[in-house]
């Protein structure tokens, strides 16, 4: 089985309160070089940073307990719990004979392995404990698991084969400070291929391991990030016969390498000194390869690639193919169009490539393929509305027969009574753009003319995170939290996010980020003034994680005034400290969207919230993983100690046992806990 993205390296969308596990491209991966220690100078810091390092060590016991979440009383939390329990597991992998599925779920307040051994039959929990563990693969002879298990949201797992029967974890690999991620699984069932960065912390090569002999051989080396995108096997003799190794060269941009097993040679195949942005496998037959890039227009588009000619697969003109994927019996193409976040499936033959039809879903807003069996028979479909928690379907390619194997749970509470997100938009100060938001309000909260409302509702908007994400509608449990709470929950997709076209998605790189980071206070501007009530402008307050928590700080800090309160979830205070303290693997790739620390060095101090810091006037709330690799601890560190000396009403809450976002249920608790009551003391009358 192939794994054509790396998931220990992809940087998670802050999407665990839908209930579905998600992830974003391979832009999200990063490795690092050597940085020279920075100095920086602005109004509130130093020449140097304030800290040095990332992860728990890097910060004292007396930080940790000092900022330690407190335990937060019943009438609190019981709401929170009662929306988190409706969930759904993840879509799955259908065993061989397509009789038994293996899903991750986090019902145990975990995420763990979990086994059906018929549709909707009751799960068995396969694996157990308190570290993250996912399902990553399965052997083709349907034997064995691959798996993924981190350690505290550290995201250095590790690697380990399971029987598919249950018991004791085999480990394949699982080293300290070092990412482990399978890549692909050969016909054999003893040939498996992972990543590792063991050899270099910024670089990642690929090993070829037997599973019975449990040796380990590198098949490749160099610097970068390096991982399997396909590989091509003779269908009548079942064996390798081409590799596609991908490259990773900037936050959106790859170059593909081609190795012939036969002569042993690699040739450089596309997206060499081009800095353009490829997703490749192989189609129908190895001297064919399926491209889908923005190269040749505004979004991305689906091409068949032969002799150095590309020819337009997909058909959309004015919305991105966000993802496709093809069966290992190189017999259909599954391609995903994203039309301004709501997500349409289709595909088509590989060989002909001509349509094929596909079960229909109504009122669905999202449609999505999981795996394909190795024999090309079953496909795991999901479908996620605004009513309800995704559900998973597979679908018999044999029989034509579609079955509903994993059941969504939703104890104590009515989905059907969920606000669905309406599409508006906010006008730029620029006049450039209109920025795309998804709105939901309840019912109390809706201003019309049929029921008029004596006061406005307090307003959150919530910027998501990459920059690379993109805000997509469907089924939000973390929105309606904010709903329930008498809250309109506004998600905006500022340039610089993904979904609207190459020219969007890259309005904020580097330097250019100054002309458009703008769009963080307009949208305060638009509601402060459109959404009135008897002349009464709402409260607004701001929040995000990641790069939506740098959103919020910023919205905070160089827009003071324009949010009432604020939460930054693990986001950065200071982009030259951040730069200089990320983990390694990540450092490079996020030069090429933050901006280079040296050439773009009086940019990045502009960019930075700490800059501003002095501006600061508003409440604001700080929630930080102790174990987080990508923004690290300190960042939050650094800028509440200058919080605190300006004596603004401000917290921070430090998670001893979490990364970059809360992964364990009880975490998650607290940290929408803590949010919500924030908010309602001080936008809340």
């Amino acid at each position: 089985m192939l794994k054509r993205s790396l998931p220990a390296l992809v940087a998670p969308q802050y999407s665990w309160w839908r209930g579905e596990a998600a992830s974003s491209k391979i832009g999200s991966l990063c490795y690092g070089v050597a940085i020279i220690a920075l100095g920086l100078t602005t109004n509130t810091l130093p020449v140097s940073a304030q800290y040095s390092g990332l992860g728990k060590a890097s910060v004292t016991p007396e930080i940790l307990k000092r900022y330690a979440p407190a335990a937060l009383p019943p009438a609190v939390t019981q709401p929170i719990e009662s929306i988190l329990d409706v969930r759904s597991p993840g879509m799955g992998m259908v065993s061989p004979d397509g009789k038994q599925m293996f899903f991750t779920w986090g019902i145990t307040g975990t995420s763990q392995v979990w086994r059906l051994d018929g549709a909707q039959k009751f799960p068995v929990q396969v694996t157990g404990g308190q570290d993250a563990t996912t399902i990553s693969g399965m052997t083709p002879d349907g034997k064995y698991l691959l798996l993924s298990r981190d350690r505290q949201g550290e995201e250095t797992p590790g690697l380990y084969l399971q029987s598919t029967k249950g018991g004791e974890l085999q480990l394949i690999q699982h080293l300290a400070g070092v990412r482990t991620s399978l890549q692909y699984v050969g016909n054999d069932s003893r040939t498996i291929y992972f990543s590792a960065n063991d050899v270099n912390p910024n670089n990642y090569v690929i090993y070829r391991y037997d599973l019975q002999t449990k040796q380990k051989v590198q098949i490749s080396g160099g610097e970068g990030v390096w991982w399997i995108a396909d590989v091509f096997v003779n269908p009548q003799t079942g064996d390798r016969e081409k590799f596609l190794f991908g490259k990773a060269t900037g936050s959106l941009s790859q170059e593909y390498y081609e190795y012939d097993v036969k002569t042993r040679q690699t040739t450089p195949l596309i997206g060499q000194d081009e800095k353009e942005e490829y997703s490749i496998q192989y189609g129908a037959k190895a001297d064919q390869y399926l491209v889908l890039t923005p190269k040749f227009g505004e979004f991305r588009q689906l091409y068949s690639y032969k002799n150095q000619k590309f020819t337009a697969i997909s058909t959309e003109s004015k919305a991105d193919v966000a993802s496709f994927e093809i069966d290992d019996q190189r017999q259909r193409i599954f391609y995903s169009i994203n039309d301004g976040g709501y997500i349409r499936l289709k595909a088509i033959s590989a060989d002909k490539l001509e349509p094929i039809k596909l079960p229909e879903f109504a009122n669905a807003d999202k449609i999505y393929t999981g795996s394909t069996t190795r024999n090309g028979r079953f496909t795991t479909i999901s479908v996620e509305t605004a009513k309800a928690p995704r559900v998973s379907y597979v679908y018999d390619w044999q029989t034509t027969k579609l079955t509903q194997w994993v059941l969504p749970s939703s104890p104590e509470v009515d989905t059907s009574k969920f606000t669905a997100a309406k599409l508006e938009s906010y006008p730029t100060r620029d006049g450039k753009a209109e920025i795309p938001m998804f709105v939901y309000r309840s019912p109390e909260c809706e201003i019309s003319n049929q029921k008029p409302l004596v006061k406005p509702c307090p307003v959150v908007v919530h910027f998501h995170g990459g920059p690379e994400g993109q805000s997509t509608p469907g089924f939000n449990r973390y929105a309606q939290l904010f709903v329930n709470a008498g809250f309109v929950f506004v998600d905006p997709n500022v340039r610089g996010s993904d979904g609207y076209g190459k020219t969007w998605l890259n309005a904020d790189n580097g330097r250019d980020r100054l002309k458009v980071v703008t769009d963080i206070e307009d949208a305060s501007i638009y509601i402060r003034k459109n959404w009135q009530v008897n002349g009464v402008a709402p409260k607004v307050g701001i929040v995000g994680g990641s790069y939506g928590g740098y959103s919020a700080l910023m919205g905070m800090s160089k827009f003071a005034g324009s949010y009432d309160a604020g939460v930054s979830i693990v986001g950065i205070s200071n982009l030259l400290s951040f730069l200089e303290n990320t983990a390694p693997y990540r450092r490079i790739l996020r030069i090429s969207e933050y901006g280079d620390p040296i050439k773009d060095k009086e940019a990045l101090i502009e960019l930075s919230p700490v800059t501003y810091s002095d501006r600061i006037k508003a409440p604001l709330l700080i929630i930080q993983g102790a174990n987080d690799p990508r923004v690290p601890v300190g960042e939050a560190v650094q800028i509440q100690k200058i919080l605190e000396q300006k004596k603004i009403p401000s917290q921070l809450v430090i998670f001893p046992d979490e990364g970059h976002g809360s992964a364990k249920r009880s975490n998650q608790v607290l940290e929408i806990g803590y949010t919500l009551d924030f908010f309602k003391k001080y936008l809340q009358p």
